[in-house]
């Protein structure tokens, strides 16, 4: 029986795949790198910025990758004053899970000020029961975060479920021990999700509530 369900953020709940890609082209710009595709740049979503910068420039000196996180950062700030609004469904959806007595965790890829910055302005810090961000724990696809989580609400690994866009969630799930539901509108392909054998493969985020 299903107890806690563990959602990725930028992707799976919120639409902001292409402002995160769009502030890493800038930012690549902005320090004369070798501006990444909108593809490449996507692709890379999920993971902790640092994990994120080095797999995107291979080889990146210590120096140039710090200046280059901060300028993304500083774009991307600037950008989400105007925070990214969810898919269509999501928070009807989230409702009606936790109105179900279900506990509801997120576990991203964004940093903890960047976290709490967008529940704020959506107006539900006090929404999740619990969180894990990229810069408190380790990043995806190591099981860490989702361990944490899973000792924080005293809940197994069998009574929780991870929903994700990437290959980095459902790979964190597997290592867990687990299950895991796969959003294929988000930064991934439903191909690259499929790997990892997820319960499901949905393009509607309400229709999760058929399979937890």
């Amino acid at each position: 029986m299903t107890k806690l369900i563990i959602f990725d953020w930028d992707g799976t709940l919120c639409d902001s795949v292409a402002r995160i890609a769009s502030c890493i082209q800038l930012a690549a710009a902005e320090n004369q790198m070798e501006v990444p595709s909108k593809q490449a740049a996507a692709d890379i979503i999920g993971l902790g910025l640092p994990e994120a910068t080095k797999r995107l420039f291979p080889g990146i000196e210590e120096g140039q990758a710090a200046i280059f996180t901060a300028s993304y950062s500083a774009q991307f700030r600037a950008q989400d004053s105007v925070p990214c609004q969810f898919f269509d469904g999501v928070y009807e959806t989230l409702a009606q899970l936790r109105a179900s007595g279900f506990l509801l965790a997120v576990a991203t890829g964004k940093s903890r000020m960047g976290l709490d910055r967008v529940l704020e302005a959506l107006g539900m810090i006090d929404f999740f029961d619990a969180s894990r961000c990229a810069d408190e724990t380790l990043s995806k696809p190591n099981p860490l975060m989702i361990n944490e989580l899973l000792d924080e609400m005293s809940v197994t690994a069998a009574e929780a479920i991870m929903v994700g866009d990437t290959e980095f969630d459902l790979d964190m799930a597997q290592q867990a021990g687990v299950r895991s539901i796969a959003m294929t509108y988000g930064a991934h392909s439903e191909e690259r999700l499929a790997v990892f054998d997820p319960i499901a493969c949905l393009d509607n985020f309400h229709n999760i509530t058929i399979y937890i």
